[in-house]
Order: C-alpha cells, then structure tokens, then sequence
C-alpha cells in the first residue's frame, strides 16, 4: 500500500470527480424512440482540471446486452471517462450499434472542451463487444464521417479482447453459423490502414480466452505492421480468460492513455 501511494501521482485522491449521467448524443427531436432510450452516455471527470485525455468507453456484452459503466480501474486517474450506452441487437440490426458508438464518439470531441477536457487527446477503448466498436470506428472512417469527423482525430484506441473479424453477432443476424470466421465489410481486418494514433490491443491468455481472439488481435497487429504502423502494441495477459482480462487490461489502459498523453 506505501509502495502504490508513493508511485501514485500526486493530487489524484485530492481531486474531486464528477459524474453526469444520461447525457442524450442524438438530437432532442431524436424520431427513434429506441435511438433516444439507448443513445445515452455518462460522463466522468476531474472536476476543475483542464486539458486532461479521455477515454470513450464501449461495453461489452456480444452487441446483445450490456450497459454502460466506468470500471473501477479507470477512476480516479486524472483522466475523464465517457462510458456509452448504443443500441443492441435483435431489436438493432448492423450496423446500427457502430453507428450509435461513432456518434458518441462526435460527441465526446465536440463536447469535452467544456468539461474540462482536451479533444485532442481523445481515446476511445471497450472490452468484448465494445472492442470490436471501438476497432470499426476508428478504422473505417465512414462512420465518423458520417458524423462530420474525421477518425484521424482520435488519440489512440484500446480495444480489450474485441474480435477483429465480422462479429459473430453480425453473423448470426445473417443466418450464419457464428462459429465460422468472416472477414467482410464488417471486420476490422477487412478495414485496417495506416491510421496517425497508436494502438494497443489486449487480450486474455490464449488458452483461457474466446475461441481464437488472441489469434485474431495478432493476425490484426500484423495486418496493421504491414500497412506501415509501427506502434502497434499487442499484449497477452496471461492467467486471465476473457472475462477476468477487464481488470488488469484497464489498468494497463490507464497508464498507456497517459503516456501517450504527454
């Protein structure tokens, strides 16, 4: 415990946080009533700081379920977190939920500025389902384009265990057998490029991970090496499954989004 309170940057548990829930992102005359249920985000900050980064947040949940939430891990950081809520599947169909995550995305860069927040340093992570998001909108850029933003913007992105092929949701909503690979349109994979932001993928150990999501993060980090991306960073969290990886991937998140930050 002196070891962490030594290491921890000073005025972290003097700064005061606060957290504005159920901020709307779509418009107030929003025709969906869907849209205007779930297109909600909270928005948590240190209060009083300027300039400090951001993380967009992105649950998880298979694009099925799930709602919006700040991990204990990246609270208290002297970073602000904008944990979203999108809509889910079946009641959305693809890619209503990328959709949904890009705009809160526009969102977060239009608006952090009066938080207190520097919109230049805005990264955008998730775990599970929210990685795979976070993946879609960043590299295809026509999403937030459809937004009026350009994804080069963004600072980084953090996805944590996100597949990187089309997701299986996707694939069942298709009739397809969610058990076999698909790379089209909606695969990050089928999206990579030569982006400005670094990356930093995280999974779980292999063995103890979802069918393949270790291997799909490295054959993305290769994809994206190839394509002239040099910091690209790929870790494998070992001992923790696919679930239990959200911890110490937050953790990891956090000290990365500050150093790069700087």
């Amino acid at each position: 415990m002196l070891l962490f309170l030594l290491l921890c940057p000073a005025g972290v548990f003097a700064q005061h946080y606060v957290l504005k829930e159920n901020v709307s992102y779509v418009a107030a005359d929003e025709p969906n009533a869907y849209r205007r249920e779930r297109c909600r985000l909270d928005v948590y900050y240190p209060e009083g700081r300027s300039g400090f980064p951001t993380v967009v947040w992105l649950h998880g949940g298979g694009l099925e379920g799930g709602s919006k939430h700040i991990p204990d891990e990246l609270k208290r950081q002297g970073i602000g977190v904008v944990a979203v809520n999108y809509r889910l599947s079946p009641r959305a169909q693809h890619p209503a939920y990328i959709a949904d995550a890009a705009e809160a995305v526009a969102w977060t860069l239009r608006h952090i500025g009066s938080y207190g927040g520097d919109a230049d340093k805005i990264f955008v992570a998730g775990h599970s389902a929210g990685g795979y998001l976070a993946l879609m909108v960043a590299l295809d850029k026509s999403y937030l384009a459809a937004c009026g933003v350009d994804a080069d913007r963004l600072a980084g992105i953090v996805p944590v265990s996100g597949q990187t092929v089309t997701h299986f949701t996707i694939r069942k909503e298709r009739g397809l057998d969610n058990r076999i690979p698909l790379v089209d349109a909606y695969a990050p994979l089928n999206r990579a490029r030569k982006v400005p932001f670094p990356v930093l993928l995280v999974t779980g150990d292999r063995r103890l991970e979802m069918t393949a999501r270790y291997e799909e993060n490295a054959h993305l980090e290769a994809v994206l090496r190839s394509l002239g991306n040099d910091r690209v960073t790929l870790y494998e969290l070992q001992g923790f499954d696919h679930g239990t990886v959200l911890g110490p991937a937050c953790r990891l998140l956090t000290e990365w989004v500050k150093k790069t930050a700087e």
